[in-house]
């Protein structure tokens, strides 16, 4: 039912055969003086060759990658040292693929080929999951009459994740208190019931959306630190439906949208933890509500298909070519600085902790379709 991306190159494949590499490793490291002052600094910092290939790495490089020294990197590209998710999609690995389109680390090197220093930020989602944000600095060097790349990195994943929680804290629940906060001082001006009712329900639902945004928080947190712990227990599937169209149709009322569940829609009874996978079809439906696309329908499905139970959320919106390439990075986003944790948490809960498979497929013909398998 979905594709995959067509496999496009957009740096070459080629690379230098280990023996070469070791030959320039040795020309490059004959440089004490060199040598002496890129490891005495505090920064990450490898020399590439021109076919991306690191020949070099100081010791905070080999930390970062988590990889001891005595383990060889040489010949490998940085995002294979790294083990960055697209790294292995094809056999020219780090750099080649369409998904490297808009990788800051692939910019700014091809850039250095060119001869001129860069400096871009990179997302990088490995195949552990582990999300990180770099700062990445690729510069022109010639030595002894050969073309090399000094790339210095800087971790700034600790910079980020406050950027962003900055922006929930100070603003997104600011906001939310402070309407909660208004509505419930309306309440001493109304006397009829019925309106007294009906501003009660708003505060309560504004309540409820406030708890929800700490506790997905809390949630996404324990799970990069490795301390979330699923609560494996019998789910029904079409309960776990009507449990997420119920809680966002409101929602979805308010942004001109309805939300529906497929009619196709199959029972099934599985393993798994219920708050988990309602909170990764929440974010697939958030995601569906926050597109603007007036009277859009949004729809819940689940069935089997291939011996898996995949659960889906569609929309008629179309998602475009360079958001598609950096889906479920942490902090890529369309919607401001600070944001960018849905898709993301989307796929730490549902492929770390729940053993699944998060993807989803985009065109002008069929519309936008997240999907889990499990």
């Amino acid at each position: 039912m979905f594709k995959t991306y067509k496999t496009i190159l957009f740096n070459p494949e080629e690379r230098k055969t280990l023996d070469e590499v070791k030959r320039q490793t040795a020309i490059f490291t004959q440089n004490k003086f060199l040598i002496n002052l890129i490891e005495s600094l505090s920064q990450m910092l490898v020399v590439l060759n021109k076919e991306r290939q690191i020949i070099f790495a100081n010791k905070h490089y080999y930390d970062f990658c988590g990889i001891p020294e005595s383990k060889q990197i040489l010949g490998k590209r940085p995002g294979e040292a790294i083990n960055c998710i697209h790294a292995f999609v094809t056999t020219g690995g780090c750099g080649s693929t369409n998904f490297c389109k808009t990788c800051g680390a692939a910019n700014a090197i091809l850039e250095s080929h060119k001869g001129i220093q860069s400096t871009k930020e990179c997302r990088i989602l490995t195949q552990t999951l582990e999300s990180k944000n770099i700062l990445v600095t690729s510069t022109p060097y010639e030595y002894v009459g050969e073309s090399f790349t000094i790339f210095a990195l800087t971790d700034i994943s600790d910079k980020k994740r406050t950027e962003t929680l900055e922006r929930l804290f100070f603003h997104d629940l600011l906001n939310s208190a402070s309407g909660i906060s208004g509505l419930s001082s309306m309440l001493k001006e109304l006397d009829k019931p019925e309106e007294i009712t009906e501003v009660a329900n708003i505060i309560n639902r504004a309540a409820n959306n406030l708890v929800d945004e700490i506790q997905a928080q809390r949630q996404l947190s324990e799970a990069e630190r490795g301390e979330l712990h699923p609560d494996i227990q019998e789910v029904n599937s079409m309960s776990i439906l009507h449990d997420v169209k119920n809680l966002f149709s409101t929602q979805a009322i308010e942004a001109d949208k309805s939300i529906l569940i497929e009619e196709n829609s199959e029972l099934h009874v599985i393993n798994t933890d219920p708050v988990l996978l309602r909170r990764i079809l929440g974010n697939m439906v958030k995601n569906a509500i926050e597109v603007y696309n007036p009277k859009a329908l949004i729809t819940l499905c689940c069935r089997s298909i291939n011996q898996v139970i995949q659960f889906s959320v569609h929309n008629p919106a179309t998602i475009e070519k360079n958001v598609q390439l950096q889906m479920f990075k942490r902090s890529f986003t369309t919607k401001g600085v600070g944001r960018g944790l849905g898709t993301y948490s989307m796929k730490l809960l549902g492929e770390k902790y729940l053993k699944g498979k998060v993807g989803f497929e985009s065109s002008k013909q069929n519309g936008t379709t997240f999907y889990f398998e499990i």
